[in-house]
């Protein structure tokens, strides 16, 4: 396995800069008012966001954090989402990736539990 290389978050809005390496969109729904050019994006892997469920009972309430990463993490070790991970950990490993989300904190996002995971090469 391919060690993974710099893996960044920004939000799929910011301006796209030279360093991103390859942009990925890992959020399931497409951002509002956004084209897909202007988005340019190298990737899209809507299998390795949270399902709809999930997304909607988490709500981004921070005391609910712990529980949705651990019910994310339950996700993605099943299929769909276990084969879209595996694609964003190859893409990481040949090089920079940028993790692109619509969500506003990223730090209470399912980004976060996507860098550790790849980070730690689960």
């Amino acid at each position: 396995m391919s060690e993974v290389a710099d893996v960044r978050v920004r939000r799929v809005y910011e301006r796209v800069e030279s360093g991103d390496g390859a942009r990925v969109l890992v959020d399931r729904l497409w951002p509002r008012g956004l084209s897909k050019e202007a988005a340019r994006l190298d990737a899209w892997l809507k299998d390795v966001a949270p399902s709809s469920e999930l997304r909607k009972w988490y709500g981004h309430r921070a005391a609910a954090y712990e529980e949705f990463a651990e019910r994310y993490r339950a996700e993605l070790a099943a299929e769909p989402a276990r084969g879209a991970l595996r694609e964003l950990r190859e893409l990481a490993g040949q090089g920079p990736v940028t993790l692109l989300t619509a969500t506003r904190e990223l730090d209470l996002s399912h980004t976060t539990v996507l860098v550790e995971l790849l980070h730690k090469g689960v």
